[in-house]
């Protein structure tokens, strides 16, 4: 893993998204395509890590999946694939994280008032 997908990795945690998330879309953003098993290979995830990733991904809007059917018999593999621009993802999860810096200061000038009244 190369030191800047583990910062964006890092980053992509600390902005409230799970490990196995994070590595997920971090390992997705330079490529075009990627199955499932180059994820849990490079990345060091379990298939059902990465399955579960998948499907947040995919519920938020921010993949695409495509079965590739193998030569002869098997269950077909999955690839995916950014469905939208990378920056646009980010700018999705900063307001995400910009609206909970505004309820929590909401919180915190409300526990004010209670601390001034006691």
């Amino acid at each position: 893993m190369g030191v800047e997908v583990e910062r964006l990795m890092n980053l992509l945690m600390r902005a409230g998204l799970k490990k196995n998330i994070a590595k997920s879309l971090a390992y997705m953003v330079n490529r075009d395509e990627v199955t499932s098993r180059e994820i849990e290979k490079e990345m060091g995830l379990r298939q059902p890590e990465v399955s579960i990733a998948m499907q947040w991904l995919r519920k938020r809007g921010w993949v695409i999946k495509r079965d590739v059917k193998k030569e002869g018999k098997g269950r077909p593999v999955h690839a995916y694939k950014l469905a939208k621009p990378f920056p646009q993802i980010l700018s999705e999860i900063i307001r995400e994280i910009e609206a909970k810096i505004d309820e929590d200061r909401k919180v915190v000038e409300e526990l004010k008032k209670f601390a001034q009244a006691s």
